[in-house]
């Protein structure tokens, strides 16, 4: 039952961290290609605001890597903590797509 666990525990904690990754890799892309066009200054500050909450995510999905290697309970803990900052992370960067997309910058 033990190894269930982990592995679950270990996926779900891989695939937040990749998410976490993910948003926080766009914002640095659209920061950068931002500098670089004329006017693209508000765009610079729209990644700069989010960053801290695309750093936090990061963080937290690092720790529930490193949770996902202890016993069951710690696994348990890491599947909640990776399992909520996946959907954060996809769901900041679906939106930050959109507003982009939508032309808002």
């Amino acid at each position: 039952m033990g190894t269930i666990i982990d592995v679950i525990a270990f996926v779900v904690t891989l695939l937040a961290l990749l998410a976490a990754l993910g948003h926080a890799g766009y914002l640095t892309l659209l920061a950068t290609a931002a500098r670089k066009r004329p006017g693209g200054q508000p765009a610079v500050g729209f990644a700069r605001k989010r960053a801290p909450v695309a750093g936090t995510a990061l963080g937290l999905g690092l720790l529930a890597v490193l949770l996902s290697t202890g016993g069951v309970v710690p696994d348990v803990f890491a599947i909640l903590l990776g399992g909520g900052v996946g959907v954060g992370s996809t769901h900041a960067l679906r939106s930050t797509q959109q507003n982009f997309r939508g032309g808002r910058y």
